[in-house]
């Protein structure tokens, strides 16, 4: 796992995101274990990249995987619909990740209140 973990940061570093994609498809194929780390390095390179719709579906997977989610998870997920304009997913997520008792941090907000100023949202970023 920590050498898949690490290729997979690496990848997320290098603006690599389809790379990441591969390092963690290549964990799966060879049945080792993913942990948050994992999915968090590839969500965080989708992110970076825009790809919004990917990064919400490797949540997804994460869910279905037992993964346990955190602060991090959260705040990639929210930056990466702040960069693809997705201001209702953005709060949604913000929401959820309060229901789940985490903590948003400074990163979260910030990604929050920029994806509605990116939707011209200023009521919902001033709520």
């Amino acid at each position: 796992t920590v050498t898949f973990n690490a290729a997979t940061s690496a990848c997320e570093k290098g603006n690599r995101w389809t790379h990441a994609l591969c390092s963690l498809l290549e964990m799966q194929r060879q049945n080792v274990k993913m942990d948050v780390i994992s999915f968090n390095s590839s969500i965080s390179a989708c992110e970076k990249h825009g790809e919004w719709a990917i990064a919400l579906q490797l949540f997804e997977d994460l869910q279905k995987e037992g993964v346990q989610y955190d602060v991090l998870t959260y705040s990639a997920l929210i930056s990466a619909c702040e960069k693809g304009e997705q201001w209702i997913k953005a709060l949604l997520l913000l929401a959820e990740m309060q229901q789940q008792n985490l903590q948003p941090n400074v990163i979260t907000y910030n990604a929050s209140l920029s994806a509605c100023e990116k939707g011209q949202q200023w009521e919902h970023a001033t709520a």
